[in-house]
């Protein structure tokens, strides 16, 4: 049996107190073992709290009024405040429906409206997990004063009511109402930001809401720097690889079945670009992707099938560019001649757009890069 506590030592909070708060008037600077352990882990990781002082310290409490949604929010094992910790690189204590901010005076402010933000969106119906956190929180890095329901809500039910497709970020966002409200929109960035995916989603859309007649999407022809050589089978089995991405995004909203279906009736077309030559397409929803593989002459083409009733989005990444030789492409002359002129519609993306994998937005970073030092040798 060990001793009992000498008379006048302060006490240990017990174990069942799930609350790291420090007690009134202790400061920040007496944490407890566990928290320093946490601090040390986001110093390791670029995301310390930098609360070790008085003087740098800054405490909020936050009151959720439902206790189950208040739950909700907090996620899985509290996985959803792990990564309001990691993101804005605080201190996150809770109890209840009470949450506890730590941290530095940017920090703490950045999570506080973080967390009111996304509990406004649980109280809506809309489920929240770590990558919604994640996705919040880059908007919010971008946009301080961004109003996550204005970038979320932006909805297309696309397969059914259940079946929700929103923006992740303002760029998205931004992207989506461009091509609702012109006849072409010219989508341009790197790959991972959703700009085809976004754009299908929206021309299913339309077609369930009748408000065009069909869908064709198309893409030129062109290899991505490797030879594919002879393919067997007819024309459009000879270029169906070439299409496949336009197919996975169809069948990501809607059943295998139905799209087999609008396939076969001509509903939806999957053609390669050199099939458009000479047709007029009218009450049609037309997506034109890996633009940047077209030369002046197909954009152009391309362009001038537009019928009435009709929409375009053409998408593509101008550090991409697979075209033989010294051939220009097509998207970055049709970006420096049709700038500014009506009906037309330019987003760009950026690596902080890319929603793919959180790898893929440090490769994009880091070919910037190089390309901004020059070209090296070796």
């Amino acid at each position: 049996m060990s001793p009992g506590p000498r008379p006048g030592a302060r006490q240990a909070p017990p174990r069942a107190v799930k609350s790291t708060i420090p007690a009134p008037g202790a400061g920040c600077a007496r944490v407890d073992a566990a928290r320093r352990k946490a601090y040390a882990q986001g110093a390791r990781e670029g995301q310390t709290g930098g609360c070790m002082s008085k003087a740098s310290c800054h405490e909020k409490s936050l009151e959720f009024e439902d206790c189950t949604l208040a739950r909700e929010l907090f996620g899985a094992q509290e996985a959803n405040l792990a990564a309001v910790a990691r993101g804005c690189g605080v201190g996150v204590s809770s109890r209840g429906n009470r949450v506890h901010l730590h941290g530095t005076e940017e920090g703490v402010n950045r999570a506080a409206n973080l967390l009111v933000q996304l509990y406004a969106q649980v109280k809506s119906g809309r489920p929240v997990f770590p990558r919604d956190v994640e996705l919040a929180l880059g908007v919010l890095r971008r946009e301080p004063s961004a109003r996550l329901g204005e970038v979320f809500d932006s909805e297309v039910c696309a397969a059914s009511p259940k079946r929700r497709i929103s923006p992740k970020t303002l760029g998205q966002r931004d992207y989506m109402q461009a091509i609702r409200e012109n006849d072409l929109t010219f989508g341009i960035g790197p790959a991972g930001t959703g700009k085809t995916y976004l754009a299908v989603a929206l021309a299913v859309s339309c077609l369930l809401a009748r408000e065009v007649k069909r869908i064709v999407l198309t893409r030129p022809a062109v290899e991505a720097g490797e030879k594919l050589g002879f393919l067997p089978g007819d024309m459009i089995e000879k270029v169906n690889p070439y299409l496949r991405p336009l197919y996975d995004a169809l069948h990501d909203m809607l059943d295998f079945a139905k799209v087999q279906e609008m396939l076969e009736t001509g509903v939806i077309e999957v053609a390669p670009l050199a099939f458009m030559r000479g047709r007029t397409l009218n009450d049609a929803f037309i997506i034109l992707d890996e633009a940047q593989n077209t030369t002046p002459e197909q954009m152009k083409m391309f362009l001038t099938r537009l019928g009435f009733g009709s929409r375009a989005v053409v998408t593509g990444d101008v550090t991409q560019i697979d075209l033989p030789g010294k051939a220009s492409s097509g998207l970055v002359q049709a970006a420096k001649a049709l700038a500014g002129v009506e009906g037309i519609a330019f987003i760009a993306f950026g690596e902080k757009d890319v929603i793919r994998h959180p790898l893929v937005g440090r490769i994009v970073q880091a070919y910037e890069r190089y390309e901004e030092s020059g070209p090296q040798k070796g």
